[in-house]
Order: structure tokens, then sequence, then C-alpha cells
């Protein structure tokens, strides 16, 4: 199968400002480790999470991983202060989601990259798509725009020069085949395969369900994409101690290891 991979041209920003005291971990009813309760999608976010479950024990402090199989809940969750800090998203998805919901929420360090592929049960080759071929995307505006800047690099479409990384499909000025675009919920895509002659599929949806993106997809994000899968913690709390901690465990040459030897190229270290 031919693969085509793509450098998105979009810089991942992470935060890293002056920050007010952490006001103290919390503690479980016992009185005993400190609890931090972080959300994640399933695959790979919650995984890698448990992996590290055992070196923030050795620190004193339980992690309790929430996991959630959508991209709204786990930021209103964290919103909410039922959780500490959450882990499924990349920055332009954080910014778009908490400018759209007046969230103040920040990212502390990016863990690894999911690249964006299309996908198909009936085409094994890009070259195969057909004029009026029907084509499933993202809904969410950051992802939407991510899977149109994916075409377009490929050739398939092209965007108005305004259009940017929140795309839409009023932004497409050429598309030659006629394609017919169809907007879906991204946990929802892998399920329209059979539905859709091809669909643009977040990483972690496509390895939840099964599909190994190096292999499987049509055309593929390069392994530097920009898109930094992150933690994110409310705004006054990127210096917690037990976010620090994560961060290192998260980071560390097992969790690279890791991924490297489970995903396939499906996951990309970005440490």
């Amino acid at each position: 199968m031919k693969k085509v991979f793509i450098l998105a041209g979009v810089l991942v920003l992470t935060a890293a400002l002056a920050l007010p005291v952490f006001a103290g971990p919390k503690k479980d009813s016992a009185g005993g480790a400190q609890v931090l309760k972080v959300g994640a999608t399933p695959v790979p976010h919650a995984e890698l999470l448990n992996l590290v479950k055992s070196d923030l024990a050795a620190q004193g402090i339980d992690l309790q991983v929430v996991e959630f199989t959508d991209y709204v809940t786990p930021n209103l969750s964290l919103d909410a202060g039922d959780l500490d800090a959450n882990f499924f998203q990349h920055v332009p998805y954080l910014e778009s989601f908490s400018a759209e919901r007046k969230l103040d929420l920040v990212s502390v360090f990016g863990v690894h990259v999911e690249p964006l592929g299309l996908y198909s049960r009936s085409l094994k080759n890009i070259s195969e798509l057909q004029n009026g071929a029907s084509v499933a995307i993202p809904d969410d505006p950051t992802n939407r725009g991510r899977a149109l800047l994916l075409l377009q690099a490929n050739g398939i479409i092209t965007l108005a020069p305004s259009a940017g990384i929140e795309g839409t499909l009023a932004d497409i000025r050429s598309n030659p085949k006629n394609l017919r675009f169809h907007e879906l919920e991204a946990p929802q895509l892998p399920r329209a395969l059979g539905d859709v002659d091809a669909a643009v599929i977040n990483g972690n949806y496509a390895l939840d369900a099964g599909l190994n993106p190096v292999s499987d997809s049509l055309i593929l994000e390069g392994a530097q994409s920009p898109y930094v899968n992150i933690v994110v913690v409310k705004r006054g709390n990127e210096q917690d101690p037990r976010i620090l901690a994560l961060a290192a465990a998260l980071r560390s040459q097992k969790v690279k290891d890791y991924i490297l030897a489970n995903y396939n190229g499906g996951v990309v270290p970005a440490f």
C-alpha cells in the first residue's frame, strides 16, 4: 500500500507561566496517599497513565484514571473540579474549546502524537478514490480543519488561503473528484467506515477500532506532526507537585519504550 506522510504546519505551544503557590495535595479518605484524578480517552492515553500508576504510587501518589469516550466531557469535568487533569487532546483543540466554552484550562506538557489518517474498508490506495466518493471527517473545529489540511496536502482538495487550522467545508475552493463530505463526531468515524468510501480518523480512535495507522491508512500525517497530545490542568495548578511527578513519569524512557514497542508507529513519542 502506498503511504503518504505529511508535516502539518501548526506549532504546538505548552504553557510555562509564573504561577501561584499550590495549596497542597489532595488526600484520600484515609489521609494516606495523595490522590491524582486524571481523565483520559482509552487508547493510548489511559493505557499510558495506567503504565505509570506504580511509579507514582512509589512517590505516595494514588493515580486514578477516569476514562471518557468523547472530546467534550473531559474538559468540562476538569473545569468543574471533578478532575485534577486530563490527557486526550492537542493544543489547537484545547484553545478552540476553551475559547468557545470560556474555560481557563492550560497545557502543562506534551507526551505523544497520534497521526491523523484517511482509512477505507473498500479502497487499497488513495488513487482508487472515485469521483463522487463519500468521505467522513471529524465535526469538531480543529480536527475538521486538520482533516481538510491533510486532504489538501495530498492534492485531494484545495482550501482558501485563509482557512487555517479551523477550516470548514465552506473553505473548499477546489474539489476535483466532487467528493461528498459527511461530518461526524470523532468517536463515530471508525463505525462509519462501512457506510462511506473513506473516513479521516484520529489516531486514538483508529487504534481503539483495531486499525493500524501505518499499515491501514491511505494517507497519514508524518511522525513530526505538531499536534502533540498534552496533559491539561486548570490555570494555577501547573506547579502542583502531583502534576510535576506525572510529567516526569509520562515523559520517561519507560513510557517511550512502551510506545515504540506497542503502537507500530500509530503513536509517536514527543519527548
